[in-house]
């Protein structure tokens, strides 16, 4: 008897240029994307189509906080999506309830609502800003220049970068732009209409710069003073991301562990977004709002189809275990603090190719130096882009912001050996345009 041999599959040509065309034909080109076409990860590294692997330091801007194919994300998602994968908010369901819990665990008492992004978030933010001053005719946002909330119309109205802005004009009534770190500005802004304001702990899009302690600090006390809410932005540098679960938490530890001894009460904004690590790449994000005003959007006042799913709760609050059982907020001190240290000896030692470095944790800023007279690529492209380029070409990943900032935010659970390598890799591409 014949022995019967199934046909082999049909070879798949991993070919950049088809997969690009398909994007230049049925994707809206809204993104200025990277020549790389990726194809799977593990751990801290990614593939392309060609079969070469890339150390991600750029964590898919700041999301995949366990990295790439974590096992037990995949476990997560597995055996929750045996069980229930989404039901309208309409009903109760445990794994919502468990990580409101838990993230109010991690700030303090209050309540949280669930969506599906950061601009989403932050849409809910504004939404409680305008009805908490909405009886007295207060509607005004004031948040800082530099500063990046979000995409939507609000959100580009609320982001202190005008180029996000070009082309979308008339802006959003109710919000206006300050100065970042300068309580001094801020104050002089309230006006009559102004309900609250809105900072990043660590601006991310604007640079990588942290707020000082005594602009937060000062913050708190302008908004009590005046009555207003103080809301902050955690989408990108929340989460772990500094080593705190917040970067305020981060950026004041010293004073909070201060407050506690002398009894005077610990810093607290009003409401915080959360989103991108938040569920490590799964869709998720969340606000929790601080308890005397948790309440304020009552039944009907918003809503969302798709947020809180037990699908999404369940991957975020496995992250949240492997973040405590590995203890990643410690490692993203500890490797952050190596990483970071690693950059500014190369600062030091390259200064005409590199400036100086900033940020907190895993969330660092490298500022190259202006005028690299030897960095190649297209002069019509940002320096932040053409090194990005030449860190992609010896294997890295890393994220542009402005047009000299490279942006490092990398999972949490980074190997010490892996930013030993990171730092290897940028030392080969720097030392080579600094000949």
């Amino acid at each position: 008897m014949k022995e019967i041999v199934p046909e082999p599959p049909p070879l798949v040509r991993n070919d950049v240029a088809a997969t690009q065309a398909l994007f230049q034909k049925y994707v809206v080109p809204s993104y200025g994307r990277f020549d790389i076409v990726l194809t799977h990860g593990s751990g801290s590294y990614v593939y392309d189509v060609t079969g070469k692997r890339y150390l991600d330091l750029g964590g898919g801007i700041a999301v995949s906080s366990l990295g790439h194919s974590h096992p037990a994300l995949t476990e997560a998602l597995v055996e929750q999506s045996r069980k229930l994968v989404h039901v309208s908010n309409y009903y109760y369901h445990e794994p919502q309830g468990r990580l409101a819990q838990a993230l109010v665990s991690l700030l303090g008492p209050g309540k949280c609502f669930f969506c599906n992004s950061g601009v989403e978030a932050n849409e809910g933010l504004f939404k409680l800003a305008r009805k908490f001053g909405h009886d007295e005719g207060r509607f005004e946002i004031l948040t800082t220049l530099h500063s990046f909330h979000g995409r939507t119309l609000a959100g580009i109205a609320a982001t202190g970068q005008e180029k996000v802005k070009k082309g979308f004009e008339p802006m959003v009534p109710g919000f206006r732009q300050v100065a970042y770190n300068d309580l001094a500005a801020m104050r002089a802004a309230i006006s009559p209409a102004t309900a609250a304001i809105l900072v990043e702990g660590v601006q991310g899009e604007g640079g990588v710069t942290p707020a000082s302690p005594e602009y937060l600090l000062g913050l708190r006390q302008l908004c009590d003073e005046k009555k207003i809410l103080l809301l902050m932005d955690g989408v990108q540098d929340g989460h772990f991301r500094t080593g705190r679960f917040q970067s305020f938490q981060r950026i004041l530890e010293d004073s909070m562990t201060a407050a506690r001894q002398n009894g005077s009460g610990e810093f607290l904004p009003d409401a915080v977004s959360m989103a991108k690590s938040l569920g490590g790449g799964f869709p998720i994000g969340a606000f929790w709002i601080r308890a005397p005003y948790a309440d304020v959007l009552s039944a009907g006042s918003h809503g969302t189809t798709f947020g809180g799913s037990p699908l999404g709760c369940t991957v975020a609050l496995k992250i949240l275990d492997v973040i405590q059982r590995e203890k990643l907020a410690q490692n993203a001190q500890n490797t952050g603090e190596r990483l970071q240290q690693g950059l500014l000896k190369l600062a030091q030692k390259y200064p005409t190719i590199l400036h100086t470095v900033r940020g907190l944790g895993l969330m660092l800023g490298l500022e190259l130096a202006p005028n690299i007279a030897s960095l190649p690529g297209d002069s019509t492209k940002t320096q932040a882009v053409r090194m990005a380029n030449l860190f992609h070409k010896a294997g890295l990943l890393s994220i542009p912001a402005g047009t000299q900032i490279l942006r490092f935010l990398p999972p949490l659970n980074l190997r010490p050996s892996e930013a030993d390598e990171g730092l290897q890799i940028i030392e080969g591409v720097v030392s080579g345009l600094a000949r």
